[in-house]
């Protein structure tokens, strides 16, 4: 592609905050403090998880950099960053989370293959860019369309980045055209985060921000656009992100018999407390996240401090001063996670449990074994932290 210089190699790392904990360098891995993320509503860049699959790319020449949309449309095109910018700009407010979120935890249970993640890969930003749904009007697809008169029924993302689980060749994912070409689904092709212009960790110079689905489907460093029959083919569409039930295991296993895992599931966790904490005698204040896919609102959050055998109804809240009103889908937030908290005493030695419920009644599960997958995804058994009352030595 123009614009690129490559291949780019791990030595060209740009540089990462010192508190972040790295799971992985090469590639780079890595999530931020668990009580760095209720401390803002909208998640700091430096402090926003880092993902990748292989060398972050180094574009550097904005004016020739260009992503082709081809596949079965009438009308292929090359999209310049002269284009994207003329299109309406918009600004959605979104968590995207790592399927793996949580994955440490599962991998108690029994290993689990993957990066070994706490709580915290996830986080809530402002994208700022175009809607795909506009863009995809530029190469003759409707709005609200499922299908092109050619057969395309998927959109394929295709990065810039390479990787070994390709052979060598781009991280890809695909969408379903019926979400791209929704205008209410608020995919993106963005460039700014939090109000500024992306930078090289989180996809510069342009990124797909697909809200609602694990963050698998974002694709960063857009390089193509493909419009495609059957959803895409590869590795990570295919031969990951699928959740198997805990009987299957690296022998027995068919990548076939499960579709590419897309919406995630309700999941909360504490974050103003570690796994095991000394606190001083008095109240203390359980605070975390919540979120739902599919732009579910949060209808509520149970805290217990005796292990689940009694519960409290956590307040909620996204933005301070404004009541947080799970049901309202028209909300510019809706996309994006939900901070809960309780003020309580807590006795001498406590297990402290968080669990949420979505607008659908989805609850999370009590235990991390009855949904344990050889992946290690989708972790949304009850969070529980260890508390004891006393006096620290440190």
């Amino acid at each position: 592609m123009p614009g690129i210089r490559g291949p780019s190699e791990y030595s060209q790392e740009p540089p990462r905050h010192p508190a972040l904990r790295i799971n992985a360098k090469e590639p780079f891995n890595a999530e931020p403090p668990r009580s760095a993320l209720v401390s803002s509503y909208v998640t700091p860049v430096d402090f926003f998880y880092k993902r990748n699959h292989g060398p972050i790319p180094i574009v550097d020449d904005i004016e020739r950099y260009c992503v082709s949309i081809t596949g079965l449309i009438d009308h292929p095109k090359q999209l310049f960053m002269k284009d994207v910018w003329n299109l309406p700009k918009y600004t959605v407010t979104a968590t995207l989370q790592c399927a793996g979120n949580r994955r440490t935890a599962m991998s108690k249970t029994k290993t689990v293959k993957g990066v070994g993640w706490d709580v915290a890969a996830l986080g809530n930003a402002v994208w700022g860019g175009a809607k795909l749904a506009d863009v995809l009007e530029l190469v003759g697809i409707p709005k609200l369309t499922s299908a092109t008169p050619s057969g395309g029924k998927h959109v394929e993302f295709v990065s810039i980045d390479k990787c070994k689980e390709e052979n060598g060749g781009p991280y890809k994912a695909s969408i379903p055209l019926s979400q791209a070409t929704n205008p209410l689904a608020d995919v993106l092709l963005a460039y700014e985060m939090n109000g500024e212009t992306l930078n090289r960790d989180h996809g510069y110079p342009l990124r797909v921000v697909v809200p609602g689905i694990i963050g698998a489907r974002s694709v960063k460093w857009l390089d193509s656009i493909n419009i495609i029959a059957e959803e895409c083919q590869g590795f990570f569409m295919q031969k990951d992100y699928k959740m198997f039930p805990p009987s299957v295991n690296w022998e027995n296993i068919n990548w076939s018999t499960r579709k590419p895992q897309m919406d995630f599931p309700v999941q909360c966790a504490i974050c103003s407390l570690e796994d095991s904490n000394i606190v001083k005698p008095g109240k203390i204040t359980i605070k975390g996240y919540a979120v739902s896919g599919g732009g579910r609102g949060i209808e509520r959050v149970d805290v217990s401090i005796d292990g689940g055998k009694t519960w409290l109804e956590a307040s909620r809240f996204q933005k301070a001063g404004i009541p947080y009103d799970a049901d309202d889908d028209s909300s510019s937030d809706k996309w994006a996670w939900v901070f809960f908290e309780v003020i309580t005493e807590v006795p001498q030695n406590a297990e402290i449990v968080a669990k949420a419920v979505d607008i659908a009644a989805n609850v999370q599960p009590e235990n991390v074994e009855n949904i344990w997958n050889l992946r290690g995804i989708l972790n949304t058994s009850w969070h529980r932290v260890h508390v004891r009352v006393g006096h620290s030595n440190m």
